[in-house]
């Protein structure tokens, strides 16, 4: 766990004991964005979606990927963004080689997979918020190199994996069966699996559909844990890349 450092508003000058989120790498370790416990948090006035991340580098397995930037809300309704320290992969060193693994014994079965460790899910307050439990979600299954897709509006996408591409509702309304079939010629055109999350649900011929196309479907409660809403995605939580710790 990560430990609670002492930080400031620069709004109101408030202290704040803050702990940063824990969040299992791909390879099991248990990763929290080191905050500088003396750096300058930033009011965030203007958000943009690549501010919303940082990129550090698991100390296990070497992998660089994409994590919530630590956030804070203050009680005088400022947002602050804490600094992170060596947030670029360029800043983080050298890559780290990852852990030797031993040769299994001539005719012997390799070990049973590891069961995935507690899902930790992201209260959802925005829809950033909605993007980044979905994405946590996906690592915790096992899939590597989950991100943000860039351009949602060409592409029809919000966030990609390796041969994954998900897609991500955090509107009011049902999702509608246009935006399941969106996600299926994604997955067809790019030979990805998929994932919807919804924060609303799906209407009933979007259901329909994603049962007939075979798209998992899952719907995010506030606290920001996914629940699977079909058998595709029963059998994606099933056979989806499993963590070994």
């Amino acid at each position: 766990m990560a430990e609670s450092v002492l930080v400031s508003c620069p709004a109101c000058g408030r202290k704040h004991g803050y702990t940063a989120p824990t969040f299992p790498c791909a390879c099991g370790t248990p990763l929290s964005p080191p905050v500088q416990p003396d750096g300058r948090g930033v009011e965030i006035r203007h958000r943009t979606w690549a501010d919303c991340w940082v990129r550090l580098r698991c100390p296990d397995c070497g992998r660089t990927d994409d994590w919530p930037q630590p956030e804070f809300d203050c009680v005088c309704g400022a947002l602050v963004r804490l600094p992170v320290a060596g947030e670029a992969a360029d800043e983080a060193g050298p890559p780290v080689p990852s852990r030797p693994v031993a040769p299994e014994p001539a005719g012997q079965a390799p070990p049973p997979p590891t069961p995935r460790p507690p899902f930790h899910p992201v209260t959802i307050r925005t829809a950033r918020d909605a993007l980044t439990a979905a994405a946590q979600y996906l690592k915790w299954l096992g899939f590597a190199g989950v991100r943000l897709a860039g351009d949602r509006t060409a592409s029809g996408i919000d966030l990609r994996g390796d041969g994954l591409v998900a897609q991500v509702d955090p509107t009011t309304q049902s999702t509608p069966v246009r935006e399941v079939e969106c996600l299926w010629l994604n997955c067809a055109h790019e030979d990805a699996t998929g994932a919807f999350f919804s924060l609303a649900g799906y209407a009933h011929d979007a259901r329909l559909r994603a049962d007939q196309l075979g798209v998992p479907l899952f719907v995010l409660d506030l606290t920001g844990t996914p629940q699977p809403v079909n058998d595709a995605a029963d059998e994606l939580i099933r056979s989806g890349p499993v963590v070994n710790l």
